[in-house]
């Protein structure tokens, strides 16, 4: 499967920084995602998402590593390509395992880290990350992320009194980068739902069995 992938996905991403939706991109460090980083999302999903809709949107293959309850229908909606998403929703303890094999398969990895990860541990993968160009996003904290990202305000439109439809929602998202600083932007629900990316270097879609992809990890 790596070999396969390796071969679609060409040399991976041509650089340093994968395509990230230009309102995050102004409050991340550098300028958007960069490889080789970890990043954590402290209490949305939908803004964990959103960091992965760039590089899967460009053609980079992602891996969503124990979120049992990973909405596939909404991650469509942001812009994730569903053909090259490897979903291992259950791990049976085996996280640290599964998240370093993953590094050398796919570009990006979006997880919820075990609470009980060492500063070594992460340090390792930090390491891998670097050395193989990938990326890795958590929901929750992470020892060594180069931003935390949180929702800090969140307001929904279209409700009257006692009647009316949720329809838009603004969001108000900070980061905070390893250094200390924090910067902040306000963003609607479309700002993060950008659909036209710089493609990768790719050839025709593979699509992976989830049922395969333990067989595979664990080789």
């Amino acid at each position: 499967m790596q070999e396969k992938i390796n071969q679609m996905q060409g040399s991976r991403l041509g650089s340093r920084r994968l395509p990230t939706i230009p309102a995050l991109g102004r409050i991340l460090p550098g300028g958007g995602l960069m490889a080789g980083a970890a990043y954590s999302v402290e209490n949305s999903t939908t803004l964990a998402m959103a960091l992965l809709a760039g590089p899967s949107g460009s053609g980079a293959w992602c891996s969503v590593i124990g979120i049992p309850d990973f909405n596939v229908e909404a991650a469509a909606n942001l812009g994730i390509d569903l053909d090259r998403l490897i979903l291992i929703p259950h791990l049976d303890g085996q996280w640290l395992t599964v998240t370093a094999a993953m590094v050398d398969v796919v570009s990006i990895i979006l997880t919820t880290a075990p609470a009980t990860i060492t500063s070594t541990d992460a340090a390792r993968l930090r390491a891998r990350l670097r050395q193989r160009g990938a990326a890795l996003i958590t929901i929750g904290a992470w020892p060594q992320s180069e931003a935390v990202l949180r929702v800090s305000d969140n307001q929904w439109g279209g409700l009257g009194t006692g009647s009316g439809h949720l329809q838009t929602r603004r969001l108000k998202v900070t980061a905070k980068g390893n250094n200390g600083r924090s910067r902040s932007s306000e963003l609607s629900l479309t700002e993060l739902q950008q659909r036209t990316w710089p493609q990768l270097n790719t050839a025709d879609s593979m699509t992976i069995d989830q049922r395969f992809v333990p067989q595979v990890v664990g080789a």
